[in-house]
């Protein structure tokens, strides 16, 4: 539990409030907070952290910048590794049962005359198209009450006495913590702390949107993609009324300026896909405005993980903090889920040790280095396959397309399975 430095009449005054409230309030009266444990970002990979350190019996405090839980992209493809994962923190079957369970994945390209059209079956695989809101929803039920705080940006962090790490919030909280886990996205805090370069832009920006039909879609549960013409799309039916889709491409300078503009972009998206199926074309013709988003496609420099900090002390990285990819294999949320799991397991197991004075850095660094030689080649492996499949399904050239459409689709479509066949292992 948070350690609370005070007044003996302050503490009169606050004692009957829940301790998770009291810590709520308490940049504004000037005490000093003490965690073992702070996550920075209330994302996939924190609060996939959190849970699996709660699991363990380890309290961990999530600082959020947002007000509520961000379900930024809508929905994302849960391959099998995700599963495990899931299993592993003991949420996979209520998500289960809550989205469809896809048959194949059918691949068609928009560049030749007569379309090239390959289709590999799942079976054998659990795949499904897992819709944000509802895991960021499921994963904080399952938290102890106080154990997300909202509205809390972190603007600086510092060193402290005993290894501690100080963190500075907008709001003026003073905050210091044994661990700091930052899982605070592409524009991480802790990832520029510990001395990681920025994500860099890939060239590419991706449209994405959700499309709700009311009283069921009818669509088969297949994961449609569409390549070609310098272009890549697709969609993936959620449940009974809800799908999902998205679309990348290279953006002209004055489509980037579109980013704010859902209209634009619909506009945008409907206009570059006369060529693909009349399905894809319902779909974001049935999508509101308020359910678009646009955003450029960044990652890191693979190599930078091999040299870079992914832990340094008490100090770590994870998710997009770590690892920015670009979405052309479907590995994002994954491996971000991999991450909470891997973290939680090697944090518990420095933590869970009987205390020994002057070891508990000692342990909760090796933990921490332990986990990044874990995730340091597989998030490499993630980043560099995500990056060469987009550059070959959006490759408009004539050469790059023949070879694409007429050898490659089936290929392509394997190498996602095979990159799913992660085990992160167990907490």
């Amino acid at each position: 539990m948070a350690r609370v430095c005070s007044s003996s009449k302050l503490h009169d005054r606050y004692r009957y409030i829940p301790k998770f409230l009291l810590y709520m309030s308490s940049h504004s009266v000037g005490m000093e907070i003490v965690e073992d444990v702070v996550i920075v970002g209330a994302g996939i990979a924190g609060l996939t952290t959190s849970l699996g350190l709660h699991r363990l019996g380890i309290r961990s405090l999530v600082l959020e910048s947002s007000e509520g839980l961000r379900i930024t992209g809508f929905a994302f493809t849960t391959w099998e590794n995700a599963w495990k994962a899931l299993d592993a923190i003991g949420i996979g079957d209520s998500l289960r049962r809550q989205h469809y369970l896809l048959s194949s994945i059918v691949v068609a390209s928009t560049v030749l005359e007569k379309p090239a059209v390959s289709e590999m079956s799942f079976k054998g695989h659990a795949i499904r198209c897992v819709q944000r809101r509802s895991l960021l929803e499921t994963l904080a039920k399952e938290l102890p009450n106080g154990t997300i705080r909202f509205s809390s940006k972190v603007v600086s962090i510092d060193e402290s006495e005993n290894h501690f790490k100080r963190l500075h919030l907008a709001d003026g909280a003073i905050l210091k913590t044994k661990v700091l886990i930052g899982c605070d996205g592409v524009n991480s805090v802790v990832a520029k702390w510990l001395g990681l370069q920025n994500p860099v832009f890939s060239g590419r920006s991706a449209i994405r949107g959700n499309a709700h039909f009311k009283g069921g879609h009818g669509f088969e549960p297949k994961y449609r993609q569409f390549v070609g013409k310098g272009v890549r799309s697709g969609f993936l039916p959620c449940d009974d009324e809800n799908v999902y889709w998205f679309f990348t491409w290279t953006p002209a300078t004055k489509e980037e300026e579109m980013e704010d503009n859902p209209l634009k972009l619909k506009q945008l998206v409907t206009s570059k896909l006369k060529d693909t199926s009349d399905e894809m074309k319902s779909v974001i013709e049935k999508t509101l405005l308020d359910d678009i988003i646009s955003s450029p496609l960044r990652y890191r420099k693979p190599w930078e993980l091999l040299w870079g900090n992914i832990s340094k002390g008490n100090v770590c990285v994870a998710g997009d903090a770590l690892h920015p990819m670009t979405p052309d294999i479907g590995q994002g949320g994954c491996s971000a889920l991999e991450d909470g799991v891997v973290l939680a397991r090697c944090l518990g197991e420095a933590l869970l040790k009987p205390v020994v004075e002057d070891e508990e850095y000692e342990r909760i660094e090796m933990g921490l280095k332990k986990y990044g030689q874990e995730r340091k080649w597989r998030s490499f492996d993630l980043i560099t396959t995500a990056f060469m499949v987009g550059f070959i399904q959006q490759h408009d050239g004539k050469v790059m397309s023949y070879l694409r459409d007429k050898f490659m689709l089936r290929f392509l479509s394997g190498l996602l399975l095979r990159k799913a066949g992660f085990d992160c292992g167990k907490l």
